[in-house]
């Protein structure tokens, strides 16, 4: 997985990379991957999740103030210029990057899951960003490309933290998942990165390792990230065995 190191420094790259698919950009057009949003709109959401984030971390919580998270909040940002954001997003996200160098990477300050803040949301942060980067390039229809080493903590991130939290935020979506002999293999073909979702108990367990699976799917590491997070279908993959199972599982586990 990436250091802690690199992801501070990924968290001002990617905002880099995501700005610069922005100049002269129409941002009153809407963001497929995220309807309900125009591009202003998901800018807006990045930086404002950059800020919790940054504020949580320079204010040392001991627990996570939701409720003052306003990266949902976006009803208010419309008819905006790239030449209004851009800097105000730069500057964000280079605080956020700032604020997590200055403090010891295992922390407890704003815990997740029992895991350090600082840990947590470098990681969340990168990939929140990385993810939000290929909404953009995906609207403006621009070239998207990524670091197999950024995409292999993408998904590993998927697994650690997006699949545990959808069995327990939605319980009885999740349900249908689990059953006997229900393993999902996720295999890159470009990178280090094997993982086999065990579903065969009431919360799912995963492991780094090669191995038989109900349905496996294989493909560069890239590709696989942006399919568990539902950025691409995963016709164009290698899938083998029980794609219906590969379905629910990607329907089921939203983040």
């Amino acid at each position: 997985m990436l250091t802690y190191e690199r992801r501070c420094a990924e968290i001002i790259h990617q905002t880099s990379l995501l700005v610069s698919s922005l100049d002269g950009a129409d941002l009153g057009v809407q963001v497929p991957s995220t309807p309900d949003w125009t591009l202003n709109q998901l800018v807006r959401h990045v930086g404002l999740a950059h800020r919790w984030a940054d504020m949580m971390i320079r204010e040392r919580v001991a627990e996570i103030p939701y409720d003052r998270n306003q990266a949902q909040e976006l009803d208010s940002y419309v008819g905006e210029k790239a030449s209004e954001v851009v800097p105000w997003l730069v500057e964000g996200a280079a605080s956020l990057s700032e604020a997590l160098s200055e403090v010891d990477p295992d922390e407890m300050i704003a815990v997740l899951g029992g895991h350090p803040g600082p840990r947590v949301w470098s990681r969340r942060m990168t990939h929140e960003t990385v993810l939000h980067r290929w909404d953009v390039a995906n609207a403006l229809g621009v070239p998207f490309e990524l670091d197999p080493e950024v995409a292999r903590d993408t998904l590993i991130e998927w697994t650690d933290l997006a699949l545990p939290f959808a069995f327990y935020r939605w319980p009885e979506q999740t349900a249908p998942l689990v059953g006997p002999g229900r393993t999902v293999h996720l295999h890159a073909t470009d990178a280090d990165a094997e993982l086999v979702i065990d579903l065969t108990d009431s919360r799912p367990v995963v492991r780094h390792s090669h191995e038989k699976a109900a349905v496996a799917v294989r493909g560069p590491v890239v590709e696989l990230a942006l399919a568990v997070y539902r950025r691409r279908p995963v016709e164009g993959l290698e899938v083998f065995g029980d794609a219906e199972l590969l379905d629910l599982l990607l329907d089921r586990v939203r983040f």
